[in-house]
């Protein structure tokens, strides 16, 4: 069982006081289902799930008066073997999103609060199927994604307390002993072929087998083609997918990394494929970095929605739009060109938005000075710069010495911690998931 730091945030809900009912949302496959099992099969005497997708019928439990009595009682007639105790029982509503009156019913779970009650669901049904909402002031949320970096190494039998050592280097900026970040690098090159999806990372821990890793995330990329065939309106299925599937050629072959119609179909205009890009952000089957005409707080002021790089919302997918050799050059550190820039990029960017970060760039067209990153710390400004190998962090030096009010900007290199100068720290590619 991969061990996932989600697991740790449902325990403090549990404990916390005054508590709601947990959303627990995130893109499809991510480990939603099996974490929240896991947790009520080591913390709870039973677990209640209710899959409305697997199980329709059972949307009847929420018919009628919306009272917490009348819901339990009518799961004890459909489960007679579960207790359902409060305190004691778990009370699971998977697929939320296909059940209307089961998302109404979690104001009067989070009301009566004598039970834990959690639910899970796609974004894709919610936002599109039947456009519904939870009720405001009722729901905590918890959002889950593949796994970061540090999970992959816990997955691969590094301890907790070595990984937690690992940010100590970020803390001091100390250089990291050569026996320590030459293995790190080796385990990233690992993470960056595997991706987080879970299924991935688990397949690659059972057999270190990167032609068995391929398969799974093939299988993946065909159920999130899968989605957009059978969520997306008709008119966005083919332009959605579409879009979906450039993304490799816009990250890993392009100099310039901006998402770009043309490239999607020759002559593509955003009069044809922006509302599918749209469609795709908010079914969270992407996200989006967009450019900001000035880097200064705050930065969603200076943001335009027009200019933007699109991600897949985990590197697995990723790695699925691109052929087998691609994974081996990256292990063995071959690649070379836009590729090798573009893939560093992607895997920061994809670290970052694991932990939460909204994600920007900079780039002037007159002086060609870009910003591969830009995201928002404690109020603050952090201008990030991705170099696949050591070469110098020209636009970050320029902007710094531009900004006095940046406090500072980090270098992530293929190299170890350097000194800090011009306020810019320079850190393995790695450290970007412990920012």
């Amino acid at each position: 069982m991969l061990k996932r730091k989600a697991t740790e945030k449902i325990r403090k809900w549990v404990h916390s006081k005054d508590k709601k009912c947990l959303i627990v949302q995130g893109a499809r496959q991510t480990g939603k289902t099996y974490i929240i099992e896991r947790f009520a099969e080591e913390n709870y005497e039973e677990l209640v799930e209710i899959n409305f997708k697997q199980t329709p019928s059972a949307m009847d439990i929420f018919t009628g008066d919306l009272t917490v009595d009348n819901m339990v009682m009518a799961m004890r007639f459909r489960f007679p073997e579960k207790k359902i105790i409060p305190g004691k029982t778990m009370i699971f509503l998977d697929e939320i999103q296909e059940c209307q009156e089961a998302v109404t019913s979690l104001k009067f779970w989070a009301t009566d609060n004598r039970f834990d009650v959690l639910a899970s669901g796609s974004l894709l049904g919610i936002d599109y199927k039947r456009a519904s909402s939870y009720p405001v002031g009722y729901v905590d949320y918890l959002k889950m994604y593949g796994l970061d970096f540090e999970e992959f190494l816990w997955g691969m039998g590094i301890s907790q307390d070595l990984t937690e050592s690992l940010s100590t280097y970020l803390h001091t900026k100390t250089v990291i002993p050569e026996a320590i970040h030459s293995q790190m690098m080796h385990y990233y090159r690992q993470y960056t072929a595997t991706g987080g999806m879970p299924e991935a990372v688990q397949k690659y821990v059972d057999t270190r087998d990167f032609r068995e890793v391929d398969r799974v995330q093939r299988n993946l990329l065909q159920g999130y083609q899968y989605d957009i065939a059978h969520y997306a309106t008709a008119e966005e299925k083919v332009k959605a997918e579409k879009c979906y599937l450039s993304l490799a050629k816009q990250l890993l072959e392009k100099e310039n990394h901006k998402f770009q119609y043309k490239e999607v179909e020759h002559g593509g205009r955003a009069q044809k494929y922006f509302s599918s890009i749209e469609w795709l952000l908010r079914a969270d089957i992407v996200h989006l970095s967009r450019l900001v005409t000035d880097i200064r707080f705050d930065l969603d002021d200076y943001a335009r929605d027009d200019f933007f790089r699109a991600y897949t919302t985990d590197m697995s997918l990723l790695m699925a739009m691109k052929d087998f050799s691609f994974k081996q050059h990256i292990v063995e550190n071959t690649l070379a060109g836009n590729s090798k820039g573009g893939i560093y990029e992607c895997a920061v960017a994809d670290a970052l938005y694991k932990k939460g970060y909204l994600l920007y760039f900079y780039k002037n067209e007159t002086t060609k000075k870009e910003i591969d990153v830009i995201i928002q710390k404690d109020d603050q400004v952090l201008p990030i710069e991705v170099k696949s190998g050591n070469t110098r962090a020209g636009s970050l030096r320029s902007l710094m010495k531009n900004h006095k009010d940046i406090c500072c900007g980090y270098k992530f290199a293929d190299s170890n911690t350097g000194a800090s100068e011009d306020r810019i720290i320079t850190l393995p590619l790695y450290m970007a998931a412990f920012i």
